[in-house]
């Protein structure tokens, strides 16, 4: 049985998490942890009334998902990282956490998964994994998505050769802004578009170019108001020339998508990022003259996922796959930040 903690009662955790961990078997849920004084304020100087009231609503937050959920309300990320009690921690928090409490879990021997993105910087990422495997240690990245059952279903469809050879894959990840104060929209919590949104275009990208995809354009744009990303767009090739054509954004029309654009015909489907348990999605063929609808099976990627990292804990092949899966996803990004650079967009 392996045992696993929460650090941070975070809105993923409460509304997906837990429910796909209630179902799934060989996990013990043993507690949530919130933040304490010195870990979001430091410990040499007296707080405002904001600030006390920044940690009775932490409080608050926890007393509350331990009522709904059970558990133990630690109090301090550390101090659950380094309880006995557990032994694989869920780390929920903004990316820019990430590598601090992923590498101090990790020391403490304990077993990660972890939101997307995994870190905020590829040599993050690096040291996560070189840690895990030196320890040999599950780390695995949630991207979710990735488990779901559609996606065997789309590629039954590309591989039948109904819609002939793809001559495109187009992605569409966005949604419309969030409420002022979200993470996503600050710099120093390790936010912008592409390390959200774009973070999943790019997972499946590399999924359908396999493992010679590389970067060949991309564009990220902001506003005057803000200093991360909030839209972009990325062309990525592999050594057959097939290209993947992403676009994302966290100030959008919502969209979710996948288009595939073949000799014969095409294909499209959506939710193909976030589609929920009970969710029945289908994927559109357009042949010839001719329209068709396929049904595409209800399936919990977030309940998938958790048992994929348990595989992670009990198998060491597992793990060195999981170790490979998360470096080159964060390679695929950092070549989008530096071709960036490069070129000043």
């Amino acid at each position: 049985m392996i045992r696993i903690g929460i650090v941070s009662p975070a809105e993923i955790a409460f509304r997906r998490f837990m429910p796909a961990l209630k179902k799934a078997s060989g996990f013990e849920y043993v507690g949530v942890a919130i933040y304490n004084r010195s870990e979001r304020f430091g410990k040499t100087r007296n707080l405002s009334e904001e600030e006390t009231a920044v940690l009775a609503r932490a409080e608050q937050k926890g007393a509350d998902f331990v009522e709904q959920y059970g558990g133990k309300l630690y109090h301090g990320y550390a101090q659950l990282i380094g309880s006995d009690e557990i032994d694989a921690v869920y780390i929920p928090l903004p990316p820019a956490l990430h590598d601090t409490y992923a590498c101090m879990a990790l020391e403490q021997g304990k077993h990660v998964l972890i939101e997307k993105p995994a870190s905020v910087a590829l040599i993050q990422t690096e040291r996560m994994a070189a840690m895990a495997k030196e320890r040999g240690l599950a780390l695995q990245e949630n991207y979710m998505f990735v488990y779901h059952s559609q996606l065997q279903k789309l590629k039954e469809i590309l591989d039948s050769g109904r819609i002939g050879n793809v001559r495109l894959y187009s992605l569409r990840f966005g949604f419309p802004k969030r409420a002022e104060g979200d993470f996503r929209y600050k710099k120093e919590m390790g936010g912008g578009a592409l390390l959200d949104a774009g973070g999943y275009t790019i997972k499946l990208a590399g999924l359908l170019l396999g493992p010679s995809a590389k970067v060949v354009c991309a564009v990220l744009n902001t506003e005057p108001a803000y200093d991360v990303d909030l839209y972009g767009s990325v062309t990525l090739v592999n050594d057959e020339n097939v290209t993947v054509q992403a676009a994302f954004g966290m100030d959008n029309d919502y969209k979710c998508e996948l288009e595939v654009w073949g000799s014969l015909g095409s294909m499209k489907t959506d939710r193909i990022f976030t589609a929920p348990p009970e969710f029945h999605t289908t994927a559109k063929l357009h042949l010839g003259n001719q329209e068709e609808q396929v049904e595409l099976a209800q399936d919990d990627a977030f309940l998938k996922s958790i048992e994929a990292f348990g595989r992670c804990v009990e198998n060491g092949t597992a793990r060195q796959n999981a170790y490979q899966e998360i470096i080159w996803q964060a390679k695929l990004v950092d070549q989008i930040m530096n071709l960036r650079r490069r070129t000043g967009v």
